[in-house]
């Protein structure tokens, strides 16, 4: 039984590991000026999983590194950006995926996320993988509006699985979903 247990438990780890998130490209909106940049330089720095930031002033994008092994937080890289005053204008990450095929409309865990996949298109993602997080608070609300009429499921207003649950979904149904596109 221990044997199986340890088995299980190998397995697991396997699987959060081939799903690690590495690195985003983070554009804010609202900066005027250089101070403008380091402020919300200064407090991307302060989240804990965030092991890098890069900044480039002319096109307002900040890259970051996220540190390996660590639970990245989408939601803190907003509240981050929005506590310096300003907001997110995109965000863009990078994922390690293993042959993951999402269908629109298809919730897929991805480490210990779900995330909501408004137009997978039936394209297998393996390797190094960018998306683009399209929640209300990782784009322009004329953005936001444009994709979340992609879809007539629920989750997308509320943020959360309980709206839209299926079978496989419902272990998660109050678990945070994030809606992306490829």
């Amino acid at each position: 039984m221990k044997k199986i247990l340890f088995s299980m438990l190998v397995v697991l780890v396997g699987m959060t590991a081939q799903a690690q998130f590495s690195k985003a490209s983070l554009t804010a909106s609202g900066l005027t000026c250089s101070m403008c940049s380091k402020a919300v330089k200064t407090a991307l720095d302060g989240v804990p999983f965030i092991e890098k930031v890069q900044v480039n002033i002319k096109t307002q994008e900040y890259n970051l590194s996220f540190r390996e092994g660590m639970f990245v937080d989408f939601d803190a890289l907003s509240k981050a950006v929005e506590d310096a005053g300003f907001s997110v204008a995109s965000l863009k990450v990078t994922a390690q995926m293993d042959a993951v095929t999402p269908k629109k409309d298809q919730h897929i865990k991805i480490g210990s996320q779900y995330f909501h996949f408004l137009n997978g298109a039936n394209k297998s993602l393996g390797g190094e993988t960018v998306f683009n997080i399209v929640d209300k608070s990782f784009v322009s609300p004329k953005d936001y509006k444009k994709w979340s009429a992609a879809t007539k499921m629920e989750c997308v207003k509320t943020g959360k699985a309980a709206a839209c649950c299926t079978k496989e979904d419902a272990a998660a149904a109050d678990t945070r979903i994030y809606h992306v596109v490829i």
